[in-house]
């Protein structure tokens, strides 16, 4: 670990990070994953089924004024509002990016903080970047000396606490803060981070929003530092900080490994499904065996194997799961996303409200049986893999394992994919604009600020 301690070590990393100094694809990585996340989040606010009321509550409140942007949206919002906002956006529609070996979504809580962070100091987009790369850094690197596993039988939902941390991070860089400012904002931020995995028993819509409050959480936490706000030292290794408060068996020097020489903003995934990151692979598995889709009726059964916490999130108990309840139940449920993928050969956002009580898909779904698969249990977390084997009404059956779901590093989308995906969420809502934005997110490193990204997906 050297002579600094773990919050020291990432505060001198974060605050000096800049752009001249980090790898070119490093960049390039950094400003599709910023575009991913605007796609989502500019249809997130106008379809997430929980967005009118968190905007009601942000009037009600009184900070729903201001310069803060937000996307899809000509008001202008404070800026803790607007990360609030962002974020929440961001993660509406379980489309965003993942770290698997981290188990985090970085973008929605690491970009939302620090756009505001750029938009309060009115910084160039490189800065804004140099913020999100530093964020995703740090986040990802907490997230495995978390142990997620751990972390989740904890009940601790880690995009919305590690997430917390990185958005603290990702806003700080924004603001310009120093290594000792960004200590202290950690140290703030240490007193805010939360997040529960609670929501999965009745498909609330707190999962969206812790992951937005943690980008709050982290432009709040910054400001204050900024101010001379003074905040617990140690927040990451002490021994009331959040490794140790956070689950049983942290490994700190996970949290600084190899900072500066191997990037995990590299190692983050996007979603070519908007549903829970433990279903992708059978999901790719149940596509590769019927192709455009068959019908209902042409399938017997499907037996599925996940890793156990993908049991845990997607599968278990198997009943509830086969009659998932709104729009988190199904993002939730290996079952229905399996039995929509075998009809369609896809799994597409708008496919929610066509077959969440479409009766062919749930009588499908009583017909999907998932269990615990040793294999891929043995290769989780640095793998989210899936089983799957399709038995056909004709006494046919196929098989496939999928250990590396699409979207990954390693699989990952050409650039021509990545846009149409962009388009396909941003056109339905600010139509032509969509692709001049794309373009100006794709070099947000060359913006002179982040307020005409906003006016752009106004």
């Amino acid at each position: 670990m050297g002579a600094m301690g773990v919050t020291a070590t990432v505060c001198e990393f974060a605050s000096s990070l800049n752009l001249k100094n980090v790898p070119r694809p490093v960049v390039e990585r950094a400003c599709l994953l910023v575009a991913d996340s605007v796609g989502i989040a500019i249809r997130g606010r106008r379809e997430a089924e929980s967005t009118p009321a968190l905007l009601a509550a942000i009037q009600r409140m009184g900070i729903g004024h201001g310069s803060g942007g937000v996307f899809a949206d000509a008001q202008g919002y404070a800026f803790p509002a607007a990360a609030l906002i962002n974020g929440t956006l961001i993660h509406s529609l379980d489309f965003d990016d993942t770290h698997i070996a981290a188990t985090v979504h970085p973008s929605a809580p690491i970009l939302a903080a620090a756009l505001a962070g750029g938009q309060m100091a009115g910084a160039h987009g490189a800065d804004v970047l140099a913020g999100v790369i530093a964020g995703y850094e740090v986040v990802c690197r907490l997230g495995r000396a978390l142990k997620p596993a751990d972390h989740y039988d904890r009940g601790f939902h880690p995009t919305a606490t590690a997430g917390a941390f990185g958005a603290t991070v990702s806003a700080g860089r924004a603001l310009g803060l120093d290594a000792q400012h960004l200590e202290m904002a950690l140290g703030i931020c240490l007193s805010q981070a939360a997040g529960s995995m609670q929501f999965l028993v009745n498909s609330a819509w707190t999962k969206r929003f812790q992951v937005g409050n943690a980008a709050m959480v982290g432009v709040i936490a910054a400001s204050l530092a900024a101010e001379g706000f003074i905040g617990a030292a140690d927040a990451i290794e002490g021994d009331c900080g959040f490794l140790k408060s956070y689950t049983p068996d942290p490994d700190s020097d996970l949290a600084i490994h190899a900072l500066h020489e191997h990037w995990e903003t590299l190692e983050i995934g996007v979603k070519p499904y908007p549903s829970c990151r433990f279903s992708h692979a059978a999901i790719d598995a149940v596509i590769d065996i019927v192709g455009t889709g068959v019908a209902e009726s042409d399938i017997a059964q499907i037996t599925i194997g996940l890793p156990r916490k993908g049991m845990d999130l997607t599968a278990l108990p198997q009943d509830f799961r086969r009659k998932p309840q709104g729009v988190v139940g199904g993002q939730f449920s290996m079952h229905f996303t399996a039995a929509v993928a075998a009809q369609t050969g896809n799994l597409a956002w708008d496919d929610y409200a066509r077959y969440l009580d479409e009766p062919n898909t749930l009588a499908l779904a009583e017909r999907i049986d998932v269990s615990e698969d040793p294999e891929m249990e043995a290769i989780y977390p640095e793998c989210m893999g899936g089983r799957v084997t399709v038995q056909f009404r004709d006494g046919s059956h196929q098989s496939r394992c999928v250990e590396i779901p699409r979207g990954e590093p390693e699989n990952f989308p050409e650039d021509a994919v990545h846009r149409a995906k962009f388009l396909s969420l941003a056109e339905p809502v600010i139509g032509d604009a969509a692709s001049e934005l794309h373009r100006q997110l794709m070099s947000l490193d060359q913006q002179e600020s982040v307020d005409a990204l906003f006016a752009a997906a106004a």
